[in-house]
């Protein structure tokens, strides 16, 4: 007998990160890699890293930094958190706020609070891999999130009884994408509320890079425009997941969750089942810097993300051939490209290796139906502008290559 033969149903929608796979890449020193969507190392904060956790180490402070903690998070840290949120228009309390091992963990949560086997999530076309993955062990189907359409709640509701459940909840990144970069406006926002009503579901706002913004005015986050339709934080049912993987640190793991009381309640539970709490020392050093430089040091990353999402745009816009599109992000990290139809990404990954050493992340992995065969994520995040120019016209020369 195999253990394999006795794995749980749900194991068989476990599936490898494109992503995670394709990092493995960074290590070969002549790709040029435009694939993971992750923070430019040279930019982290290490030197405020290095005195916070000198202090913390520090015979007052270690007891406390080296012990268990409470689930919710630290005290300081969640308070902290909840002025920051006033300032985007949420106005929450510490207890509002449940500190995860980053918003990975807390997509892994609310997948597990909300859906039962046969239920739908709706979701992007595309969308964030990392929230199909956290979805997927509890057996869901998905249909397609339609905001600026007019699909009628009616034609939501049959869907999800015909695939055996009801539609709980809709999930989605409003603010520069993961993977196209692109952000919901503010009429989109009220629509998606106006919809989640009618359907009397969540609606999860995964906020990860709402603090990279370079261009257009902010927009309010979701949750903030809830709450000021129904006066109180504890009325809504949008959960807002935020991070500081892409601001101060992702090695840390440090995120979290801003819902209504009863919903934390629920979510502190799932967290003493799985791991009792975050890291104490990782949050008490991620409080330390953040209420010492996190404006500053965003604006700082604000500059730098700009002149790389402009140098890509730029070069994108040299190098590739006709019938080639892409977005053009207001913020965050990526870039979307689309082929031609009858063009396949993960092909083209494959030739573009063993030719030119450029990698990027096929866009497949990001339809939750498996579709978008014609389309690729490009990361300008960890790339110099030099690099971001040879890259392009090396992608461009494959691509008119045929």
């Amino acid at each position: 007998m195999s253990l394999e033969e006795i794995f749980a149903t749900r194991a068989g929608r476990l599936k490898a990160s494109e992503i995670r796979e394709l990092l493995k890449l960074l290590d070969q020193p002549d790709i040029l890699s435009f694939a993971g969507g992750i923070p430019d190392p040279a930019l982290f904060p290490a030197e405020a890293f290095a005195n916070a956790f000198a202090e913390v180490l520090t015979p007052a402070h270690q007891a406390q930094a080296l012990q268990y903690s409470v689930s919710e998070g630290y005290l300081p840290l969640r308070s902290w958190l909840a002025d920051h949120m006033g300032t985007l228009g949420v106005p929450c309390g510490a207890n509002n706020i449940l500190i995860t091992s980053g918003s990975q963990q807390a997509l892994d949560y609310l997948g597990k609070l909300f859906l039962s086997p046969g239920d739908t999530a709706l979701v992007g076309w595309p969308t964030y891999l990392g929230a199909l993955a956290a979805f997927n062990a509890y057996e869901p189907a998905y249909d397609r999130l339609h905001i600026n359409t007019n699909r009628l709640p009616e034609d939501y509701r049959a869907a999800a009884e015909a695939a055996g459940g009801q539609v709980k909840m809709a999930y989605l990144s409003a603010d520069f994408a993961n993977p196209t970069g692109e952000t919901v406006d503010e009429a989109g926002r009220e629509r998606l509320l106006d919809l989640a009503e009618t359907l009397d579901c969540a609606v999860i706002e995964d906020a990860a890079y709402q603090a990279l913004r370079y261009d257009g005015a902010p927009v309010p986050p979701i949750l903030a425009l809830e709450i000021a339709r129904k006066g109180s934080i504890e009325a809504c049912r949008t959960l807002y997941c935020g991070s500081f993987s892409k601001t101060l640190s992702p090695g840390l793991r440090v995120g979290w969750v801003v819902a209504p009381q009863a919903v934390i309640r629920q979510l502190v539970l799932m967290k003493q089942a799985a791991d009792l709490h975050s890291s104490t020392i990782n949050q008490i050093a991620i409080h330390r810097v953040a209420e010492t430089l996190f404006d500053s040091h965003v604006a700082s990353l604000r500059a730098t993300y700009r002149r790389r999402r402009d140098a890509m745009l730029a070069a994108l816009a040299r190098h590739m051939p006709e019938g080639v599109d892409w977005t053009r992000p207001e913020g965050g990290m990526f870039v979307w490209l689309t082929l031609p139809q009858g063009m396949d990404g993960a092909a083209l990954l494959a030739r573009s290796l063993d030719t030119v050493r450029v990698a990027f992340v096929p866009g497949r992995a990001f339809f939750a139906d498996g579709s978008g065969a014609n389309t690729l994520r490009l990361s300008f995040s960890c790339a110099s502008e030099e690099m971001i120019e040879e890259g392009m016209a090396r992608l461009g020369q494959l691509l008119r290559a045929g």
